[in-house]
């Protein structure tokens, strides 16, 4: 039987766990009590015995007993507590006192409880009511935003269907469309929508029913707050201001309204999406508080029946009394709530259908299966095994020696480097997953994954194994046909025939292998390759900084294209892709694009939120492209000058790195903490281990230093000692990732941020 303790620390929710009841805090208390009943040894009896002895037997003896044993037999059943309520020194909160009206041998342990319980109670009711308070105002606000979208449709359609009958009989309006129109404008204005013209109603009355009334049809300029998350809205955004401010902006005095953009259908159906959004956030933020609700009554249940349990006594039908008529238990205002949100979703956005409803309101979780366990286990197998004949064959063939193996290292094994990258950084992310639910950090919320279809820590697995033992199958059965004798034209074809099939599964249609995940990672793709022109979302943060470690498998990448590209694997010719111009050139470009999409989306998120601390992480990011063109350059002109520009532009580099890494990423070396150079909050029990991740960090960092030495390698070491380092770039960033989300998880705990912050299409007319 699982006790209560991992139960609750397995069902809480992670960013509010401070907010719960602390269960553990309160079995110490009632440990202390059971402590205090214990019986004393014989030797502390015997001295009591000689103590009362000195003072005689008295002959009231017997009737204090006899009092004793009748008062501990009528406790079972008279209260032997009182809870009270008053109100809280400026404020208008009720908190809860417990007096005890029967006395205890152990009066200062049970007090004590006591008290610590009443703390307790009182906590979970001001949070429950704070966030009851929240969660009200949003629905009220979200209420009000459904109102005005269900007004400006119908102001739309009227809006068309009066055109059209315009166009019909003469361009005469019907007065009732006019009149109803205007109720409709009415209401909105008092909603806080804001119009281009402050005198439309004048306009309408004026029109009349004589003459051409589509010159005064009402032009609408409504607030609409659509965020720029695309390339084009972004464009939009930036042209339309541009275009205020240089012309519009003089005529403001003279038109009199409000200001804004012209409501058209477009924006209408985005500004459906996000209010749909927000009441979908709203209706999972009242679960997680029905569950904190719950929770907290089975903890003080359970904890209550311990203390009776241990002083033998009756506590708990009083107090759990009052507890089932506090605010977080009594207040039905959340599950009414609940069932609103319901009926205004099925109604307004899955047309009147409760399954459409509550597939997004309650998204079913995929279950565990053992399979994946089992072909995790079986391809891990499959790989050791052919790894283990690849190694033979490589030795047999000689294929890695300096005489014959040039001609592999420089064509073939970049190609099989790509895939052992990417499947290495599949493993480390992988251990990341196992790691976050491990320590309950909520990875999903930080990156706005889906739970219903994100990759779990076995999946990932599965699929680095999967591709890992066809990756070295394939090397095998290159090996063998080049040893068969086959033409090396024909067989160098393989690694390309890879390579295709994993693009063509990578964008496969069908709902097969992964689709939700393989299509979400390509669209994060595209939202980095077009920074700054995509709202940057921390997953893109995150996925950017991954490509920023993999800067080796970008050039690789490179190498392979020209590869195929050029028909390299027909003429061998290796020196094609090494000598060109073009070639050259593009080894620069790889290496810095990483940093600049980065540099790129700093900069995104500093013209939104004129944070100062964005243009600091761009400026690291500008001196990690200083350094690496300064070393790639140095590899061609090795003198004094370059070496003397790769020390000072790495050094500072490296530094700055090291700096964000541990100050802003992991939020640590904080003197004033109360864990020496850490954080106050850790979520590892161990410090040790921060230490020494620290200390890892750093040597992984400066891994630099080996391209600066000076050590003269053959073709094939130099090519091995690459990739090595390159592994262990992508360890380091693995084991960056971990301290990375710690860091944000911890902050959302510290904030009690379990809910999206959700933002609303329409803004008030004051607003401005």
């Amino acid at each position: 039987m699982v006790k209560f303790s991992k139960e609750l620390e397995a069902q809480l929710i992670p960013e509010w766990k401070e907010a719960f009841v602390n269960y553990w805090q309160l079995k110490k208390q009632v440990k202390k009590i059971k402590l205090a009943r214990k019986p004393k040894p014989p030797q502390q009896v015997a001295n009591s015995i000689n103590t009362s002895s000195e003072f005689g037997f008295s002959i009231f003896d017997p009737i204090r007993s006899y009092f004793s044993s009748a008062r501990s037999s009528s406790s079972t059943t008279a209260e032997i507590i009182k809870v009270r309520r008053k109100m809280m020194a400026g404020s208008d909160h009720e908190v809860y006192q417990t007096d005890l009206v029967h006395l205890f041998s152990e009066e200062d342990e049970v007090k004590a409880f006591f008290e610590k319980l009443d703390g307790e109670l009182n906590k979970v009711n001001q949070f429950y009511m704070a966030k009851e308070k929240e969660f009200m105002q949003r629905g009220d606000i979200l209420n009000k935003q459904l109102d005005i979208l269900m007004d400006l449709k119908r102001i739309l359609s009227e809006n068309r269907q009066s055109g059209l009958e315009s166009e019909l009989t003469g361009g005469e309006t019907p007065k009732s469309e006019q009149s109803e129109t205007e109720e409709v404008i009415a209401a909105l204005e008092k909603n806080g929508v804001s119009f281009v013209n402050s005198n439309t109603r004048t306009k309408m009355k004026k029109g009349g029913s004589g003459g051409n009334n589509n010159n005064n049809k009402p032009k609408m300029a409504l607030r609409v707050d659509i965020p720029a998350t695309t390339p084009t809205r972004t464009i939009t955004a930036v042209t339309s201001m541009l275009w205020e401010d240089l012309i519009n902006n003089p005529k403001k005095g003279e038109s009199g309204g409000g200001g804004g953009d012209h409501i058209n259908r477009k924006k209408i159906q985005c500004a459906e999406k996000m209010i749909r959004s927000a009441f979908v956030e709203l209706y999972r933020g009242l679960g997680l508080l029905k569950t904190y609700s719950s929770l907290n009554m089975v903890a003080f249940t359970k904890i209550l029946k311990k203390f009776d349990k241990v002083a033998n006594q009756q506590a708990s039908p009083s107090y759990l009394r009052e507890v089932k008529k506090s605010h977080f238990i009594s207040s039905d205002k959340a599950v009414r709530l609940m069932d609103e949100v319901e009926c205004i979703f099925t109604k307004h956005f899955a047309n009147n259908d409760r399954k459409k409803t509550m597939k997004f309101l309650r998204p079913q979780q995929q279950k565990e299966s053992h399979m994946v366990t089992f072909f995790v286990g079986l391809f891990t197998g499959c790989f050791v095994s052919l790894f283990s004949v690849y190694a033979i064959l490589a030795h047999l063939s000689g294929i890695f020696s300096p005489t014959t193996g040039r001609s592999y290292v420089e064509t073939v094994y970049p190609v099989f480097s790509v895939f052992a990258l990417l499947s290495l950084h599949l493993f480390m992310y992988g251990c990341n997953l196992f790691m976050w639910k491990a320590t309950r950090i909520n990875h999903n919320f930080i990156f706005e994954f889906q739970p219903s279809n994100s990759l779990k820590y076995r999946d990932s697995f599965l699929i680095c194994t999967t591709f890992m033992t066809s990756v070295v199958g394939a090397m095998v059965i290159h090996l063998l046909l080049r040893a068969a004798g086959f033409s090396p034209s024909q067989v160098d074809a393989i690694p390309g025939v890879l390579i295709l099939i994993f693009i063509a599964l990578l964008i496969c249609p069908f709902d097969i292998l992964y689709r939700p995940t393989r299509y979400y990672f390509l669209r994060i793709m595209r939202n980095i390759a077009c920074s700054p022109l995509y709202k940057v979302l921390l997953v893109d943060i995150f996925m950017a900084d991954q490509l920023t470690s993999q800067i080796p498998l970008l050039r690789h990448m490179e190498s392979t294209a020209c590869y195929f590209i050029a028909g390299t694997f027909k003429t061998h010719r290796y020196e094609t892709c090494n000598s060109g111009k073009l070639y050259r050139d593009l080894v620069y470009l790889i290496s810095f694009l990483p940093y600049y999409w980065r540099a790129m989306q700093c900069l995104r998120r500093y013209i939104e939120e004129s944070d100062v601390n964005q243009l600091a992480n761009m400026g690291k990011y500008v001196s990690a492209m200083l350094a690496a063109g300064a070393r790639l350059t140095y590899a061609k002109k090795e003198n004094h000058l370059w070496f003397a520009i790769v020390l000072v532009t790495s050094a500072f580099a490296t530094i700055y790195q090291l700096y964000w890494d541990f100050v802003k990423d992991w939020g640590l070396l904080n003197p004033k903490s109360k864990n020496k150079w850490l954080r106050d909050d850790l979520i590892l029990k161990n410090k040790s281990i921060y230490y020494m991740s620290i200390g890892l960090n750093v040597v992984l960092r400066v891994a630099w230093v080996e391209t600066v030495m000076g050590f003269r390698f053959k073709m094939v070491e130099s090519r091995m000692l690459d990739f090595f380092l390159a592994s262990l770039e992508v360890i380091r960033r693995g084991h960056w990732n971990f301290y990375r989300l710690e860091n944000e998880h911890v902050s959302n705990v510290g904030k009690c941020k379990a809910v999206k912050p959700v933002t609303v299409p329409f803004r008030d007319a004051d607003s401005d």
